[in-house]
């Protein structure tokens, strides 16, 4: 078991706390104030030393959560003492290509588009990420303890996304939910990796009307699959791994994740999403800022980003750090992103930071790196607060993590002490 105690908990959910937390295996097993007054010096590699009043009292906050009672000379009970520290939920960026595109390569680790087929909607990101790329290391040592990682956006469809966590060493065993999403990408990206070439799509009315032809092949490909699982006389239609990629999009069990940056490629992938009545989030957003009334009426989440980044295309002409702030003072909730490589991972909370020194208030920014990506995600249940029954994904800072100085000094993933300042 690990108990944190005496430090200043930021859970998120339910605002800032003097509480201790103890953390059994994985998960969060008990937040109270009274583990605090547990004097933990009696306890020593598993042995009690003195104090048995401190060791029963121990045992009873478990019998109260139903949990087996602490035995000294079998047990090991490893104590943080945070006093004076800062303790937040692990960070979660909802749009990265982690894992992807690894560092310090050219071609022999870039396995984020496969370009030569704009429509790939059967690609899975596990298959192409590399857990060793020092990137990842760098993420969990910055607070970051998961992502999505998504393909890129080369094609109309890209793949499909997974939310991992960024300690390990097989990807297997760092999924959190596969797949998250089905990427697809609006605009000058599919144009320009396409187009250059004279091959399909040169234009946006290209763009969405591949998008249309497939995910209609896909309802067709559904039904003939119904047909066939309803009448045995009916034979079931030849696999066709594309469009069995895109079933769960259809079922709504996943959104489209849609690469827009420009205000008007945001409103084409809303009207495709709503003629297939299909879920849809935006990523980027990066004119987000100048049609506000326009996403107020929709019920998509907005991924903003990355905002620390040169404009390096016509797209961006228009990007600012104040469009975070603006959409969620009007009342959306956002999530924040890097686009990791574009931006390193490890500033996803500078980028917060940023966007509070732009306008947007310091809770929301905070929301818009934990509990707002774990939701858009469908991974809420497990990560982005700190709560009873949750994955002990905890990161203990010396000060504000939205202040460019302040330090991680402890980073717990699955309730391991994965990095020690």
């Amino acid at each position: 078991m690990l108990l944190i105690k005496n430090g200043t908990v930021n859970t998120i959910t339910q605002g800032i706390q003097k509480v201790g937390i103890l953390i059994k295996g994985k998960k969060i097993i008990k937040i109270s104030k009274e583990i605090n007054s547990i004097n933990t010096e009696f306890i020593s590699n598993g042995e009690v030393a003195s104090k048995e009043d401190d060791y029963a009292k121990l045992n009873e906050e478990l019998r109260e959560i139903g949990e087996v009672e602490f035995a000294p000379n079998t047990d090991k009970l490893d104590v943080i003492d945070a006093e004076g520290k800062f303790i937040y939920p692990g960070f979660i960026d909802a749009h990265t290509h982690l894992g992807l595109w690894e560092d310090g390569m050219g071609i022999e680790g870039a396995d984020g588009n496969e370009e030569t087929d704009p429509i790939t909607p059967h690609l899975n990101v596990i298959d192409g990420i590399n857990p060793m790329d020092k990137t990842f290391k760098e993420a969990y040592e910055g607070g970051i303890t998961a992502v999505c990682t998504t393909p890129g956006s080369a094609n109309v469809m890209g793949g499909q996304a997974a939310a991992i966590k960024t300690f390990g060493r097989r990807i297997d065993k760092m999924v959190i939910k596969n797949p998250v999403a089905s990427k697809v990408a609006f605009g000058e990206n599919p144009k320009s990796c396409y187009g250059a070439n004279e091959n399909t799509p040169q234009t946006r009315m290209a763009i969405a009307a591949l998008l249309r032809e497939n995910l209609r092949k896909a309802e067709e490909y559904l039904y003939d699959l119904k047909c066939a699982e309803e009448d045995e006389e009916i034979d079931k239609p030849e696999y066709d791994i594309k469009l069995e990629a895109l079933i769960p999009v259809l079922k709504k069990e996943i959104p489209l994740k849609a690469h827009a940056h420009r205000a008007d490629d945001m409103f084409t992938a809303i009207r495709i999403a709503q003629e297939f009545d299909l879920k849809l989030t935006l990523d980027h957003c990066t004119e987000g800022h100048m049609i506000v009334e326009e996403l107020l009426e929709e019920n998509c989440p907005l991924i903003v980003g990355p905002s620390l980044s040169e404009r390096s295309k016509i797209e961006l002409r228009n990007l600012t750090f104040e469009t975070a702030g603006i959409l969620s003072n009007a009342g959306k909730d956002i999530c924040l992103m890097t686009d990791h490589p574009v931006i390193p991972l490890q500033y996803l909370p500078i980028c917060a930071g940023l966007a509070v020194k732009y306008g947007m208030k310091q809770e929301k920014a905070l929301e818009s790196i934990t509990i707002n990506p774990a939701k858009v995600l469908g991974i809420e249940d497990r990560v982005g607060s700190i709560e009873v029954g949750k994955d002990a994904d905890i990161v203990i800072w010396d000060g504000n993590p939205l202040e460019i100085q302040s330090n991680v000094l402890y980073t717990i993933i699955d309730g391991k002490v994965v990095y020690k300042r």
